[in-house]
């Protein structure tokens, strides 16, 4: 016989049920999300974005007194210091430094501190070695970042937004490898850091894209075709230079001084042909394939171009600022021709394919500056 069991005992035997996990329920007309950074991070950001402001503004007002230093105006204000400048490109790459390691994952305060500690030493040393490679790391840095901070385009308008920010990224660049005063061989000051930026983007972007094997054959084919105009523009110039008929070579190099004689300055072949229709077209991927990032490393030979156009010593202000403009809308351009042609391709086929495609899911990506 078994005994008698009363239900308080029973109460006292059993083991005490787990609680079940209190899930929290989002708030009405709002969805949970982790990809915007969170208090203290927002407060860094804050802080490295008003360090970029702050040097930039340096950079400008150093840039300003350099071109109106003999205007009446500006005297009565007083001179610049002359370390104004250089103290601003340094702010401007330790800035940009912490923003591409905190969008890459990386150690942000190793770089940071690494490129302030490059900027000093160039500042206070002097000399030509210090100075350019500061000019060069600032140029390698602002370039990849420039590409890194996009995001997914659905349209061709909000990929010419991506390309306006990348530009405008460019720039601040081209001011701060200015402010270091390098010494430099303009070909071979070009070539480091458009080589230099494009290893740490496809590094960057392996991890990214999934590495090689997420490619699949378009994926491929798309790689080998950017490498094939990267080398094609880069050799055909050097060969010209080097080994090509003299008269084809100076009808070449007329028309280019015909051209700048009269709209102001010439285009950029690789920006044109190459860079700003990457930016373009590997956004626009973007918001549908995983692998437009691959497309988008090919973006900093728009980048590092444009960070390099104050570097040379024969170069202005003006005629820079006209070269990136019309190389910008030459590219865009061509990358919305290469979106139509990838839309026909692959797309969503019959009437209103196109909006049904902007309309539908796309990739989901982080934001702007919070970790890839």
């Amino acid at each position: 016989m078994t005994p008698d069991v009363t239900p308080e005992q029973t109460a006292e035997v059993t083991p005490e049920a787990a609680p079940e996990p209190v899930v929290a329920e989002p708030a009405a007309g709002r969805t949970l999300t982790t990809d915007f950074p969170d208090g203290p991070r927002r407060s860094l950001l804050a802080l490295w974005f008003g360090v970029l402001v702050l040097g930039t503004a340096a950079l400008g007002w150093a840039a300003l007194n350099g071109l109106f230093q003999e205007s009446q105006q500006l005297s009565q204000i007083g001179p610049v210091p002359g370390w104004l400048d250089g103290a601003g490109a340094v702010a401007v790459v330790t800035a940009l430094s912490w923003l591409l390691a905190t969008r890459t994952a990386g150690r942000a305060i190793v770089s940071a501190g690494l490129a302030l500690a490059l900027g000093v030493a160039s500042l206070l040393v002097g000399g030509k070695v210090l100075p350019t490679g500061a000019s060069v790391m600032t140029c390698v840095v602002g370039s990849v970042y420039a590409v890194m901070v996009t995001v997914p385009a659905v349209t061709w308008w909000k990929a010419v937004r991506e390309a306006l920010i990348a530009v405008l990224v460019a720039a601040v660049t081209a001011f701060a490898a200015v402010g270091f005063e390098p010494t430099v061989a303009t070909e071979r000051f070009d070539l480091a850091a458009l080589f230099l930026a494009l290893g740490l983007a496809f590094t960057i972007v392996y991890r990214l894209g999934a590495g090689l094997h997420g490619l699949g054959r378009r994926g491929m084919f798309v790689v080998a075709a950017g490498l094939a105009v990267l080398v094609v523009t880069l050799a055909y110039a050097e060969l010209l230079r080097r080994y090509g008929a003299q008269s084809f070579v100076s009808s070449v190099l007329d028309f280019a001084d015909w051209t700048a004689a009269r709209i102001g300055a010439f285009p950029r072949p690789l920006v044109v042909l190459l860079g700003i229709p990457a930016l373009v077209w590997g956004t626009h991927l973007r918001a549908r394939r995983r692998q437009g990032w691959w497309v988008c490393a090919f973006g900093v030979a728009a980048t590092v171009p444009l960070a390099t156009g104050l570097v040379a010593p024969d170069s202005s202000y003006v005629e820079a600022a006209l070269r990136a403009a019309y190389s910008l809308v030459l590219g865009l351009v061509i990358g919305y021709v290469l979106i139509r042609a990838d839309l026909a391709l692959t797309g969503t086929k019959g009437r209103g394919g196109r909006r049904a495609e902007e309309a539908g899911p796309h990739r989901p990506e982080p934001r702007r500056f919070a970790e890839l």
